[in-house]
Formats: C-alpha cells, structure tokens, sequence
C-alpha cells in the first residue's frame, strides 16, 4: 500500500479506490454481524452507496445523500433503530478508513 497523501484523497477513486473498497467491506462485514442482515444491506445498497468519505482536519469523515432514512425500501424499521444502525454503520466506516490508511 501507498503512503497516505491527504492531497491524493481529493482524488481518492484515483489514487486509493482498492483501499477505499477494502475499508467499507471491513465495515460491512463487522455491522453484519452485530445488526440485522437484511437492514444492514438496505443502508449498504440504498444510503451508503451514494455515501461519500472525506480526509478534513486529520480525520475522515462520511457524507452522506439527501434523507438517508427515505431511500430505505423492502424493509420495515423505526427511524430510531436505522439511526442506530446507520450511526454505528458510518463509525465502523471511519474506523476502517483509518486502519487501512495506518492513520
């Protein structure tokens, strides 16, 4: 793996997109395991998928889409409990990011 570079992640499909891909996955795998599967795809396929990461300040953090709890579909859950799970979903993301980046 590269060096992390703060001013390639401006361009980070470029530059870093198997490291990027490595660190949703993590995520993804270790939120499947704690939380309900098929909610756990849900926000995967329908809110993270057009999720963005950014480096600012030292950390990275997610941006997600427009109301993240109305892209939900064929699946029935409380706003709270997709809070819950989308919240520690990102964490898990962010966490991820900085293992494989070594920050």
């Amino acid at each position: 793996m590269a060096t992390f570079d703060p001013e390639k992640f401006e361009d980070k499909y470029v530059h870093y997109f198997p490291e990027l891909q490595r660190a949703y996955k993590n995520a993804f795998n270790r939120i499947n395991e704690q939380y309900d599967s098929t909610l756990v795809h849900a926000i995967d396929q329908q809110v993270l998928n057009e999720s963005e990461p950014f480096y600012e300040e030292g950390e990275f953090r997610i941006e997600l889409p427009d109301d993240p709890y109305d892209r939900i579909t064929g699946v029935v859950v409380e706003e709270e409990q997709f809070e819950t799970v989308l919240e520690a979903h990102i964490e898990a993301i962010e966490a991820e990011l900085e293992r494989v980046f070594n920050i």
